[in-house]
């Protein structure tokens, strides 16, 4: 099964490009989502959570305190380092499960917007970049996270892989600018997929 890879940075639209993709019959595995789900119910993992961020990273109804995490995480590079040792590792075993899931589809998309840090591309055929300008991402995240600021915004972008570099690194390129029509980049990539994996 041919798999694709497909990141973007914060506010670039690769979840709406998913979701075109979605309607096309194509299975979609998005990895920060199931990163939270697997937090929330993998045993192991939230004991290795708890001894490594202590007892306040889950609540009194044990969900997830992703507002800890992140404030525990997000300006230390060290703890960031713990926390995706111990996440990622669960989170490929969990693409692999779903994968045999998925036996049925000539390809599948995995979605990460760490794609290339965290080395997921690793395990996909190509990898698929979704772009967009830097002021427009801004823009659309004000637009969908009304809690952030767009210092807040760009903190995050400057945190994340140069936009350029996602686009040199990936093999396929769709422009989300506002410019170009997303459906039709989405139609005639899915056409190129079906042709690479022999459909």
């Amino acid at each position: 099964m041919l798999k694709i890879g497909i990141t973007g940075g914060i506010g670039s639209g690769k979840s709406i490009v998913c979701r075109c993709f979605q309607l096309l019959g194509v299975p979609v595995y998005d990895s920060d989502a199931r990163a939270k789900w697997v937090m929330q119910h993998d045993p192991e993992l939230r004991q290795g959570l708890i001894a490594t961020f202590g007892p306040e990273t889950f609540d009194a109804a044990q969900n997830l305190n992703r507002t800890y995490l992140a404030q525990a995480v997000f300006h230390d590079a060290t703890q960031l380092a713990k926390l995706n040792a111990l996440v990622h590792p669960q989170v490929r075993k969990d693409f692999h499960r779903w994968l045999e899931a998925q036996a049925h589809a000539p390809y599948i998309l995995k979605e990460a917007a760490l794609m290339f840090e965290s080395n997921a591309y690793t395990q996909v055929d190509h990898v698929l970049t979704v772009s967009a300008p830097k002021d427009l991402r801004i823009s659309r995240t004000l637009l969908r996270d009304t809690h952030r600021t767009a210092a807040d915004i760009d903190a995050i972008i400057a945190k994340q892989l140069p936009e350029e570099e996602k686009v040199s690194r990936a093999q396929f390129v769709l422009y989300n600018d506002d410019q170009q029509l997303v459906l039709e980049q989405v139609l005639r990539l899915h056409e190129a997929f079906l042709g690479l994996a022999g459909k």
